[in-house]
Order: C-alpha cells, then structure tokens, then sequence
C-alpha cells in the first residue's frame, strides 16, 4: 500500500510540476510515451491537458493533440467535445473515423470534427447514416450549398421515398446521374410534375433514351399534350413506340393516339380512336393499317356502340379471312344482334373473296334464328358448304328436313335414311324416302324401312317394296313380314314379285289365298309357279271344306306324280273330269283301266265314254270290247272303236306310202343302172367269186308277174284294200283328229 502511494505521488508529481515546466520536447515525448506504456490513460490525458492547453510551448504540436482527442475518446468521452473545439491543429478525418467505431459511437463529435475540418459530405453523412436527422441534414445542406451535400442529401430523400424533396435536392446538386432511381420512384408515387423538372435538368447533362421517353411519358400522364407534341416534334431520342404503348396501357389514348400519330402506326391509331369513341376515324386509319387484327377490333367496338353500319364496313374485311369469322359471329350474339351479323355473311357472299366459312357460317346462323332460309340456301350453295359442319348444327337444332337434304347430296344416304325413321313426323316424305332408300350401303336398311312403313305407313308399304323388288332378298323379306303378322298387307307387292317364281314368295301367297279362301287365284297360283312345298300345299288342302281347294289338292298329287291319290281325291268330289285329265297325263293303261271300270260299277256311262276318247292310246281295244260286251255299252263304244279303226287306217296309209315311195326309189336306180355301159372285167375284177348268172339277172321288179308297190297288210290282208282305211271311205270320223279324241265335241249318245 505504501509503495502505490509513493508511485501515485511521483506520477503527480511529474504531471503537475516537472513536465509542464520542461523545455524540451524528447522529454515531454519520453515521458508520454512511458505514460501510454504503463497503460495511466487518466494520468495521460491529465499530462497532455496541461501540455497542451497550458504550454504554449508545445500547445500547437499535432501529435500532441491528436493524442489527446484519442485519449479522451478511450478514457473520458465528456472531454472529447471540448477538446474538439478548443484545438485546432488535429488529424480531424482521421480522429472522426475513431469516433465514428462502434466502440464510441461518438457521431456529435466526429460531426463537429467534419464540420470544422469543412469535410461537409462527411459531415452530412453523419447526420444523415449516424444521427438519422435529415432535417439536420437539409438545413446543413442549406448552410453550406454544395453540389456534392445536396446530392447526399437528395439520395436521402429518395431512400425514404420522399421523391419531391428528393428531386428538388438533386437539381439544386444539378446532378442527374441516379435518374433511372428517380425515374422509379417518381412513377412509383406519382410525382410526374416533379419527375418532368429533374428529366429537363437531365438531359441537358445526358442525352439518353430512357430520359426522353420518361419525359414524354411525364406529359402525357399529365396531359400535357401541347408539351408533349411540341417536344416530340423536335429534336429528341424518344423510344415513340414503347411510350406509346405504355400510354394505350394506361388509358392515355389523347397521348397515345399522338404518339402513334407521329410514327404512322395506323393500327394503334385505330385502336385509340376506337377507345375515345372516334369510330369514323377509327374506320379511316382501320383501311391504312388494313390488318384483320385491326379490323377486327374496330368492328367489334362499333358493336358494342351500336355502330351497326360501320360495324359492316369493318366487318367486310374480316370474313372473308376464315379464321376470324367465328370469333366475329360470338361477338354479334354477345350483343344480341344476331340479325346484323346475317346482313353482313349475306353481302359478303357476293364479294370477290367469298369463301366456304362465309357461305358455312351463314348457313348456321340460319339454322339458329331463321330456320326457315336454310333450306333455300343449302339448295342454292351446296357445294360452297362445309357440310359436316352445317349437319351438326341441323341435328343440334333439330332441323331434320335440312339434315336429310345433306346427307342425300353428301352421298350418305344410310344417314339420312336413318333420320327420316327416326325422325319421320318431320323428316319423312315419303317420294323422297323412296329414292333414297334404293341408294343405301347398308341392306339392313331396307328390311328397317319396312318394319317403319309397317308401323307408320301401312297404306305405302307396297310401293316401297315396288322399289326395292330387285334389291331385296325376297325370301327375307317375306320372313321379315311374316314375324309381324301383317304379311297380307303386301299382298299386291307379292303379286308384282312372283313371276319370279321364288318360293318363300309363292309360299306366302298360297298361304294367303288358303287363308281368304280364293281357290281360283290359289289354282291360278299353283298352275303358273310351281316353285313351292306342293306335297306340303296338297297335304294341307286335301281336307279342306271347299271342293275347289280339294281339287287343287288333287291338281298337285297329279304334277307330283301321285296319280292314284289324285284320282282317288276326284272320285271323292266327283270330279270325274279331273280323274280322267290325271288318268290320261299318267300314261297308266292300268290305272285308266281301273278308272273304267269305276264308271261302269258307278253306271257312270257318259264319263266311261269321255275316257274313251280321251285316254284311247292307253286302252287294250280286247279291254273296251270286253267291258262293252259284259255292261252292254257298244253304243257308247263305238266312239273309240272308229277312233282306233281311224288311228289304223291313218298308220296303214302311212306304211303303204313310204313302201310305194322306197319302191319308186329303187327302181328309178334300176333303170339308172341298166341304161349305163357295163364293163364286165371290172366287175370281174372287183367281185371274183360274183357268178355270171348273178351279173346277168334283171334288176328288182322286172320280173314277170310281180307289180311294183304290191304288199300285204299283217294277217294276210291286202293294204290297198278298198274301202278300209282310205280317205272317205270309213263310216266315222273323230272329230278329235289323229291325236285323241275331244269330248266336248262329241255328238255321239251318252
């Protein structure tokens, strides 16, 4: 404890009474520099206060102060201040930089130190990065009126986002360089008026697009438009097309339209024009810029204005380009005019460059409010049409007629037969549905328009089959009409079809005629088309209750060769004619026979005389002598007794004529031969084992005591007997002929 008081005396010592008193500066330096190494800053700045500021001697010395002003800021910041002014021959930057550590933190005194020093940038600074008092700052700047001080302080204000007082400081620094920062946050805050000074002092400095452009922007949000066309009518390096663009996209259309004016950009003229109402001139600078962007954008403006004739002319020159015009057409209906836009499509067929969407387009504005021009006007420009496009609109709207009509001229006439059934109460016609049908693809198709007839046109069912007789499959048309029951309505149908002789056909009428009971189209069926199940028909007729049918039962066991069941069928109704027309076509003599003897067992005698005559051929004559003898019936005979003489005399004459022919023949070539030259060594030569007796005999018939033509008739009767068998001289001749006899003109008993 005693020897820090005794250290603290000698430094008290020193600093009040040796030091101040010395003379010599290696002293004063040795003695501070031993101070700062013993780490005695209080007893150091109390050394150096009285060296300084008390000895003149030593006061103005600059290391001296510096140390001082350092020492008071590390040991004793109340000191520092006073220090400050009281001195004046310090490192001032140097010392204000200490002050300024975040140690210190001493801003009041490194201001004071900047101030003093004239560092008024630095001095600024701190009022303005350490103190945070820019009204501080302003008034400083005020003071001291410096370029450089008022620009610090105009990126002050402008960092704080107060751009007028920001710009007001930059011009009085008359500095533009941070323009593009100004220029933001100017239009940030809507300093326009403020923004247009600063661009003026620019570009007297700089002569840069972005400040020209900015400044004609400036007026023209301002609306300015007297500065503004007078500044871009001089000399300038503005960006017209951008700052035009950002006019038309806030709306500035006065500034824009001048802007665009300036340039010749008719398009964007029209698009300003058309936003202030100018529809004429908007129309004007449309056929300059003669885009259909442009044109489209005007038309459609005069739309939604009620411009209706301009519209037109707008629209004109937008139809006839196809990619356009539905866009144009959704608009018109967006404002519920629909009829304008018909006018428009209607003239624009006429123009030069009129095309398929003009013609299409129109058809499917008719579809959707005047239905009742489609029609005419598909008919008319048909091949103009895009047709699939126009037959989805029809279907959506219903339209069938229209539908039908182009599926027809499309060539797809399964489609539009499709619509007319199921759609027939407005499609259906039936002319035209008749020379569709036939044109049909799909066969099923004629079997589906039958069941539709059936159902709702049972009267025309005929004609359509009429149609489509030589298309369809007659037997499934038959089995298609026999499932519903109604196969009689096509009764006339089947009448036209059968001389084809198709058996489904033939069936089903034979089937109708049994039903109706009309035996005599039933026969007459039968008779002329063969082509059936006739077993199946006889099987089914044989019982019927009405003769006739039974005798067509009986007409068709005779073409099958079933004679006797034929036969025994005609007993049965007494139809003895029949039995006798089936006995004569089986060439049977037994089954004629027996037929014979049934007439004469049932006294039947004139139809036993009918079968004489007609089955003559087929009868033993020793069969019918006998039967006439045993039933005494030769009066009833006798008929077929001259037939048959007839038939012999007529074969006899015959014989007889071809003998007396070949006779004649023969010796014709005798007499030929006799009157030749006979070389007899030829003949010898020729046949050597001929006897010459032989060569010698007369020809055939030169004999004495035979005539020629003499023959003999079998039994040893003469054929030239006279009065048998000659022309004239029988005692009867049939009236029948040589072929049979005819009974319905026998006048013979009976």
């Amino acid at each position: 404890m005693c020897i820090r008081d005794r250290y603290q005396r000698r430094v008290h010592g020193v600093v009040s009474h040796a030091l101040p008193d010395s003379k010599s500066a290696d002293e004063v330096a040795v003695t501070v520099q031993a101070f700062m190494t013993a780490n005695l800053p209080t007893e150091l700045m109390s050394l150096l206060e009285k060296i300084v500021l008390h000895n003149s001697e030593f006061s103005s010395v600059k290391r001296l102060q510096n140390l001082l002003i350092i020492t008071a800021i590390k040991a004793d910041k109340t000191r520092v201040m006073d220090y400050i002014n009281r001195l004046d021959n310090y490192d001032g930057p140097e010392i204000a930089k200490i002050a300024l550590g975040e140690q210190y933190q001493l801003y009041e005194e490194a201001f004071t130190i900047y101030k003093k020093t004239n560092n008024h940038v630095e001095a600024v600074e701190v009022l303005l990065d350490n103190l945070d008092s820019i009204e501080r700052a302003a008034e400083y700047a005020e003071k001291i009126n410096m370029p450089e001080v008022w620009s610090k302080l105009a990126k002050a204000y402008l960092d704080k986002d107060l751009v007028t007082e920001s710009i007001d400081s930059y011009i009085k620094a008359n500095d533009p360089n941070n323009y593009l920062s100004v220029i933001h946050s100017a239009k940030q805050e809507d300093k326009y008026e403020a923004l247009i000074k600063f661009l003026l002092m620019a570009r007297k400095k700089f002569k840069d697009s972005v400040i020209d452009s900015e400044l004609a922007y400036a007026y023209a949000r301002l609306n300015k438009l007297g500065e503004l066309e007078n500044f871009i009518s001089n000399s300038n390096s503005v960006d017209i097309q951008r700052v035009g663009d950002l006019c038309y996209n806030d709306k500035l259309y006065e500034a824009a339209k001048s802007l665009y004016t300036h340039i010749k950009n008719n398009a964007r003229i029209a698009s300003c024009l058309v936003h202030l109402k100018q529809f004429q001139a908007a129309v004007e600078s449309a056929k300059k810029a003669n885009t259909p962007k442009t044109w489209k954008e005007v038309c459609m403006a005069c739309v939604a204005n009620q411009e209706y004739k301009l519209a037109a002319v707008a629209g004109q020159y937008i139809i006839v380009h196809p990619d356009h015009i539905e866009e144009l057409i959704h608009h018109y209906e967006k404002y519920n005019v629909p009829e304008e836009m018909i006018a428009l499509l209607e003239s624009g067929m006429h123009m030069d460059r009129a095309h398929i969407g003009i013609f299409t387009e129109l058809g499917v504005m008719y579809a959707k409010y005047k239905p009742e021009k489609l029609m005419e006007h598909i008919r008319n420009y048909f091949q103009k049409l895009n047709v699939s496009k126009l037959l989805r609109v029809c279907e959506r709207y219903l339209l069938w007629n229209e539908a039908v009509y182009l599926y027809t001229n499309y060539n797809e006439h399964d489609n539009a037969i499709n619509i007319m059934i199921e759609h027939s109460p407005t499609a259906w016609n039936h002319d035209q549905f008749v020379n569709i049908i036939q044109k049909v693809s799909n066969l099923d198709l004629y079997y589906k328009s039958m069941l539709f007839y059936l159902e709702e046109q049972p009267q025309l069912i005929n004609e359509l089959l009429k149609a489509l007789s030589n298309k369809v499959d007659l037997s499934k048309t038959v089995s298609v009409m026999k499932k519903t029951g109604f196969l009689s309505l096509i009764v006339p149908w089947l009448k036209s079809v059968q001389t084809q002789n198709n058996a489904s056909i033939n069936e089903a009428l034979n089937q109708i005629y049994l039903e109706n009971e009309d035996h005599e189209a039933l026969r007459d069926s039968v008779q002329n088309f063969e082509n059936f199940d006739q077993l199946a028909l006889a099987q089914q007729t044989e019982r019927h209750k009405i003769t006739e049918f039974r005798r067509v039962s009986a007409y068709l066991y005779r073409k099958h060769q079933k004679y006797a069941k034929s036969i025994a069928l005609s007993k049965q109704d007494v139809m003895y004619r029949d039995a006798v027309e089936t006995a004569q076509e089986s060439k049977d003599s037994e089954i004629v026979e027996d037929l014979l003897k049934f007439f004469l067992e049932n006294k039947n005698k004139e139809f036993f005389t009918v079968a004489l005559y007609t089955c003559y051929d087929l009868i033993r004559p020793d069969v019918v002598l006998e039967l006439s003898w045993r039933f005494q019936l030769f009066e009833y005979s006798i008929p077929y007794f001259v037939q048959i003489l007839k038939e012999l005399t007529h074969r006899v004459e015959t014989v007889q004529k071809k003998h007396e022919d070949r006779e004649k023949k023969e010796e014709k070539q005798a007499q030929q031969q006799m009157n030749q030259p006979l070389d007899i060594g030829e003949m010898v030569m020729m046949m050597p084992g001929l006897n010459q007796m032989q060569m010698l005999m007369p020809p055939p018939g030169s004999m004495p005591g035979v005539l020629p033509g003499m023959n003999t008739m079998p039994g040893g009767m003469p054929g030239g007997m006279p009065g048998y068998g000659q022309p004239g001289g029988g005692i009867y001749q049939p009236m029948g002929g040589n072929n049979g006899m005819n009974y319905n003109t026998y006048q013979g008993p009976y």
